[in-house]
């Protein structure tokens, strides 16, 4: 037989030790904005455009070649970068836009004004070697990057959702497991599973207020009965 989930004696485990949840949740976010703030390079994406007045199979050759040391080490010399040329290849993208002559060559860096500065500099730079590497000159510039300030990478509203969540569920799964190990006698059902007898009724917990004010009463209701005997 399937146990049944009393939904009441749920909610009143939780209400127990609600501050362990909210504690723990409270936590996790804030380990999680923490997180997003120290250990997350935001980083910034810009593209210039160039034309490249050649046939498919040609142009991925030009396309190719936009990334080969030879380029990037000057685009190197002409930023001033103290970059291998592996690595700054490694930072640009190089692709056709719609199988035509438009080429746009896109840069991701985690400073957004020199994303721009790369990628205008490698069109640059490839329009003034292409004719002495190849003998080609059908190059042409169409649009400049511009310097993007959005990153392109910004999680922190993930990371802080994913912390809250984790936190929760951490906090409910605590509680849970701090009252399956209290083994102290909190309600009815659990005097009937121990002693196997049924429970006809219980004592109403006194709080202080309550006893004093039924002591007044109780002074009253002697008084008021002292009062009518001696009458």
């Amino acid at each position: 037989m399937a146990k049944e989930i009393n939904l009441k004696e749920v909610f009143a485990v939780l209400k127990k030790r609600i501050w362990i949840v909210v504690a723990l949740t409270i936590l996790c976010t804030m380990i999680g904005y923490f997180y997003s703030q120290t250990f997350t390079t935001l980083l910034y994406q810009s593209s210039s455009r160039i034309i490249i007045n050649a046939d498919s199979e040609y142009r991925k050759t030009l396309q190719v070649i936009m990334k080969d040391p030879t380029v990037m080490e000057k685009v190197a010399q002409e930023l001033k970068l103290e970059r291998p040329p592996e690595a700054l290849a490694g930072q640009i993208s190089v692709q056709s836009i719609d199988t035509s002559q438009v080429v746009s060559i896109g840069v991701i860096d985690s400073n957004p004004k020199l994303a721009a500065d790369i990628a205008n500099t490698t069109a640059k730079v490839f329009k003034e070697e292409i004719p002495n590497i190849v003998g080609f000159e059908k190059v042409q510039f169409l649009s400049e990057a511009k310097v993007n300030p959005y990153p392109i990478n910004d999680n922190q509203n993930r990371m802080i959702i994913i912390g809250l969540v984790l936190g929760l569920i951490a906090g409910i799964g605590l509680v849970f497991f701090l009252d399956s190990l209290d083994d102290t006698v909190q309600s009815n059902k659990d005097v009937e599973d121990y002693l196997g007898i049924a429970v006809l009724g219980k004592v109403s917990k006194m709080k202080k207020r309550n006893f004093k004010k039924r002591m007044r009463v109780k002074k009253e209701l002697e008084f008021r009965g002292e009062t009518i005997g001696y009458k």
